[in-house]
């Protein structure tokens, strides 16, 4: 999906370009940050192909609902999932995880997120790009 198809696709503005704790082109635009009646914030993430974020846990866990494009979600000592639009993670409290696009797909999500956010070492370039040579097997 190019650029143009993508901003044409999505439902809100692709927002800011994120660069702390993630690697490539990816973007946030916080939806919602009230603290009732969710106490959660939700933010459109936007990925550019081969884009993602550092692994990753949340003290009270996190829900990503797939919207466009395809990604890779994937727990430690996991393997990676393959994410299309449609497709619901529920991500428990302390799990370290990534999630970002595939080698040649733009990939969107939003993620709501109650809780904080601890950040760890980003997602080693040999792992993803083998991940990018088995797409269609997962």
């Amino acid at each position: 999906m190019a650029y143009e198809e993508l901003s044409k696709s999505t439902i809100f503005p692709l927002g800011e370009k994120v660069e702390a704790n993630f690697i490539g082109d990816a973007y946030l635009q916080m939806i919602f940050m009230d603290k009732t009646p969710l106490n959660a914030r939700i933010g459109n993430v936007t990925f550019a192909p081969k884009s993602r974020n550092n692994w990753h846990s949340h003290n009270v866990g996190q829900v990503l609902l797939v919207t466009g494009g395809q990604g890779w979600y994937q727990e430690e000592g996991k393997a990676a999932k393959l994410l299309t639009s449609g497709d619901v993670v529920n991500i428990p409290p302390h799990v370290k995880h990534w999630h970002g696009a595939t080698n040649d797909s733009w990939f969107v999500h939003l993620a709501i997120t109650p809780g904080e956010t601890e950040w760890f070492d980003p997602v080693d370039d040999a792992w993803f790009n083998a991940l990018k040579n088995n797409e269609t097997n997962n």
